[in-house]
């Protein structure tokens, strides 16, 4: 039978039950109730030795850029043991009919709804309306199946169980002869249940008012995300700050601790040769001074002279001109020593020496070598112990050098 006959028929007998008169364009505000979308799962698969990704996607019955998408591959190599994520559409019936009108399209990697409708000169709404089963405006699934209207564009929907091309086009508000025209149905048994049916006119615009909500609620969420995400960043650099500073704090606390230990132990003194022909000079030339002359501690003795800290068989010369009257061993602790007297009850004791190379009686002018740095007697290390005495009295020696 011929689509006029068909069409005839109908308009003479209402043979699909329409009655006359109630066919009518899809009116503004129409409520549009449409099929939910094929149910989606995932399928988590353990690689196996021997396993390409080819061959999972044919096990599968997936495209094996799915696959890849799903599981964010970077490349088509596989390892044993790696989790794949296989993406999984509930088959529809293989023999269902599509209206001559509309194409099946695969979506590729990279496809948007914006994209995707552009190369084929359709609106976003017109997509839509098309698959008005799409989850998102912004996410397309790969592998998925998008059906586009080559012709005229109207609503894509698909035929229940029960249900007939009278009971679509009442619901949608149009004729029988619009929706057999469009899809060009010779009889109602060309159409059953789970074959698609175009409703020419009809826009799904309540599903695509709805896609924007969402959307506009996905940007709100990423948005309150990236707020979120920038508090997280703005408390971990404060943070970040705050160690820093407690850190360059305690750096200065420790520079300040090291500057006052520096100033409070002994310092390399030079000795100072231009002095005058009386007075007094350092009995050696380079040297720390460890000990101060004066009281030590609660428990420790009264230390008579100063000691000056030196590397053994460093020189030792004479501080004033006088004449030695001791040089050799003490039984005093001094170990090796050399004592020289000045005249008016003055003289000066040096101790712990590794080497005496004075005798007793011998004249030294100011500045002769009497001997080499050491460590005997009582000592702990190489160093000088040195006295100034005046009437047998030992005196600070500070109060005498230059």
């Amino acid at each position: 039978m011929a689509i006029t006959e068909l069409l005839s028929s109908v308009l003479a007998t209402g043979a699909l039950g329409l009655p006359m008169g109630l066919a009518q364009a899809n009116l503004p505000g129409t409520q549009i109730a449409v099929d939910s979308p094929a149910r989606k799962g995932w399928v988590m698969y353990t690689v196996q030795p021997g396993d390409t990704l080819s061959q999972i996607a044919r096990r599968y019955r997936v495209d094996a850029r799915a696959i890849m998408y799903s599981s964010s591959l970077e490349g088509v190599a596989l390892r044993p043991g790696q989790v794949l994520r296989i993406p999984l559409v509930e088959e529809a019936n293989d023999e269902s009919r599509l209206p001559p009108g509309v194409r099946a399209y695969i979506v590729r990697r990279g496809d948007t709804v914006q994209s995707v409708a552009s190369r084929f000169d359709l609106t976003v709404l017109g997509l839509v309306s098309a698959n008005p089963g799409l989850p998102s405006l912004d996410r397309l699934e790969v592998g998925s199946t998008l059906y586009i209207p080559t012709g005229e564009p109207g609503l894509l929907v698909r035929i229940k169980q029960g249900e007939t091309i009278k009971d679509v086009a009442s619901r949608f508000g149009l004729s029988v002869i619009q929706v057999a025209r469009a899809n060009e149905l010779n009889s109602p048994t060309d159409v059953q249940a789970g074959d698609l049916v175009l409703l020419p006119g009809v826009q799904a615009r309540n599903t695509y008012d709805r896609l924007l909500q969402i959307r506009e609620a996905e940007r709100k969420a990423r948005e309150a995300e990236e707020r979120r995400l920038a508090q997280e960043r703005r408390v971990r650099e404060e943070a970040r700050q705050r160690q820093l500073a407690e850190q360059r704090r305690l750096e200065q606390q420790a520079r300040s601790r090291q500057q006052q230990q520096a100033q409070s132990q002994p310092r390399l003194r030079r000795a100072n040769a231009v002095v005058a022909a009386a007075g007094y000079r350092w009995p050696m030339s380079r040297f720390t001074i460890t000990t101060y002359f004066g009281q030590r501690g609660v428990f420790q003795r009264f230390h008579t002279g100063i000691d000056l800290a030196a590397p053994t068989g460093t020189p030792i010369y004479a501080a004033r001109a006088g004449q030695v009257g001791t040089a050799g061993w003490s039984r005093f602790g001094y170990g090796l020593h050399v004592i020289v007297g000045h005249g008016g009850a003055k003289e000066t004791l040096y101790a712990h020496m590794s080497r005496i190379l004075v005798r007793p009686g011998q004249w030294v002018e100011r500045g002769d070598l009497l001997g080499h740095v050491g460590s005997t007697g009582w000592s702990t290390g190489p160093h000088l112990h040195f006295e100034v005495r005046v009437g047998g009295t030992p005196r600070n020696p500070l109060a005498f050098l230059p």
